[in-house]
């Protein structure tokens, strides 16, 4: 769907690295390996989206770090229709609503980074029935066509093992969606 809006490939890939997870940041030539794509197809859509006010950039020697500016106005925007086009909204709102008692949830792996990889990792933290939510997972799945795999925890357990997972982005806490 979001392919027919935004007819750029390189463009829509920026917008899921940056927007997905806003803590995401990166360079020129680390995004055109990331991306496999020429530095200047990069270079041009970075130059749009800094002078658009979207992106913001900090000089670190002689590179260029850049990052989400999370104070321009359409940023939650981008971000609520990124969560859509990936799917995340529904596994929030099939899985969650019906699974028990769930602290937190969290989006870890590829999407985390911003990588559009068709495989959707997830971490439920609380009280949880893993065959009850198996079921409401693979529903979800067929809702979004993409792959989506899951870990559980209990909070105790979480609190352990979360400095494991660097880079993770809360989606669920205390019965709200984030």
């Amino acid at each position: 769907m979001l392919e027919t809006l935004i007819s750029s490939r390189t463009r829509l890939k920026l917008l899921l690295k940056f927007f997905l997870n806003p803590r995401s940041t990166a360079y020129l030539r680390g995004l055109a390996e990331e991306f496999d794509e020429s530095t200047n197809a990069i270079r041009v859509e970075l130059n749009r989206f800094e002078d658009a006010g979207m992106l913001v950039a900090e000089s670190q020697g002689n590179k260029k770090l850049y990052k989400a500016n999370n104070k321009h106005p359409l940023f939650r925007d981008l971000q609520n229709l990124i969560i859509k086009y990936i799917g995340i909204d529904q596994i929030i709102e099939v899985v969650i609503s019906r699974m028990g008692h769930l602290d937190t949830m969290y989006l870890i792996g590829d999407y985390a980074k911003g990588k559009d990889t068709g495989i959707i990792d997830i971490v439920f933290v609380g009280d949880v029935d893993k065959n009850y939510l198996l079921n409401l997972v693979t529903k979800a799945e067929k809702l979004i066509s993409r792959k989506i795999r899951f870990l559980t925890y209990t909070s105790k357990e979480w609190d352990e093992k979360k400095p494991e997972h660097e880079k993770y982005l809360l989606l669920w806490e205390n019965n709200k969606a984030l």
